[in-house]
């Protein structure tokens, strides 16, 4: 291997890094991070002295995302129903996408909720608050001026404290609730689901029209806990299917499995406080290829309506 391939090596996790949080797809994220290793190969056999490799793919990486991210917008407006980020797997990771200090920024909720900025709201936020990045870099990286990244920082930094307050919670803490509401949610226990949710907490499924899900999201404690209450036996009737506990986007979350233990579903929960105040179901096959083998879901049902 030579200094050139380990140097793309230890840039590769650092650029999907930055894409996965600017786009909230791994497949689009890949696809940026492949793009930005072949410009760094590129300026490298051209002689080119890079002082900073990371700030480089840094700047790299996040131009061509934003990029991205105005074209996958347009597609993102046609999805059939609810639009959720790809999910990924946390658990035993150790890159700089997956230390502890920076769980938070890959929360599915959060993705969701960094939709609503504008490209380079996004740019800001995620390179300031999630990667130290100063506000000079950004400007540069960003083409803008300092003053205008700060009040871009200042206003993504407002829009999602407002919808998402952060509350401490520990790891432990997270796990423990996890483990009660899975419990609950196939024990049927309608009062302690009701127990562990928030009163405003939402339940989000996304099919993408392949197969069936929560057509708009759900929201409400009472409403919620029955909906989970009405199809957690459902899944359980399916012989072999069963819920593995992970780590999801840096939380407490589970793997749905089909009895030859093909994935059919992911589960990612997000936390506030002693309560939890999302629950995103990601059940279209084209989100989870990246996770391994994925079983059919539609025929999996179809056995049931058939009988």
């Amino acid at each position: 291997m030579t200094d050139h391939d380990r140097l793309l090596d230890e840039l590769r996790p650092v650029s999907f890094a930055i894409a996965y949080r600017m786009l909230g797809s791994v497949s689009e994220a890949e696809d940026v991070v492949q793009e930005a290793m072949l410009r760094v190969h590129q300026s490298l056999d051209g002689g080119e002295q890079i002082a900073s490799p990371h700030a480089f793919v840094a700047t790299v990486t996040t131009r061509l995302a934003i990029n991205e991210l105005h074209s996958a917008r347009v597609r993102r407006e046609h999805y059939v129903g609810e639009w959720l980020p790809e999910p990924i797997i946390t658990e035993g990771q150790d890159d700089p996408a997956m230390h502890a200090e920076m769980a938070d920024s890959l929360s599915l909720a959060l993705l969701v909720l960094l939709e609503s900025l504008s490209p380079e709201q996004r740019a800001v936020l995620v390179l300031h608050d999630v990667f130290d990045y100063g506000y000079a870099e950004i400007a540069a990286i960003v083409g803008k001026s300092d003053d205008n990244v700060r009040q871009l920082a200042t206003r993504a930094r407002r829009h999602v404290k407002l919808r998402r307050p952060r509350f401490q919670t520990t790891r432990q803490q997270r796990e423990q609730l996890a483990r009660r509401f899975f419990a609950a949610a196939e024990e049927g226990d309608l009062a302690g689901l009701e127990a562990l949710l928030a009163h405003d907490v939402e339940l989000t499924g996304d099919g993408g029209g392949k197969v069936p899900s929560i057509k708009r999201s759900l929201h409400g404690r009472s409403r919620v806990a029955r909906t989970l209450v009405d199809v957690m036996p459902q899944l359980a009737r399916f012989p072999g299917v069963s819920l593995r506990p992970i780590e999801v986007n840096g939380d407490p979350g589970a793997l749905l499995l089909d009895g030859q233990q093909r994935l059919i579903g992911v589960w990612a929960l997000d936390f506030a406080g002693s309560q939890i105040t999302s629950i995103s179901v990601v059940v279209n096959p084209d989100k989870l290829t990246h996770l391994g083998p994925v079983g059919d879901f539609r025929s999996l049902m179809s056995p049931r309506e058939e009988d």
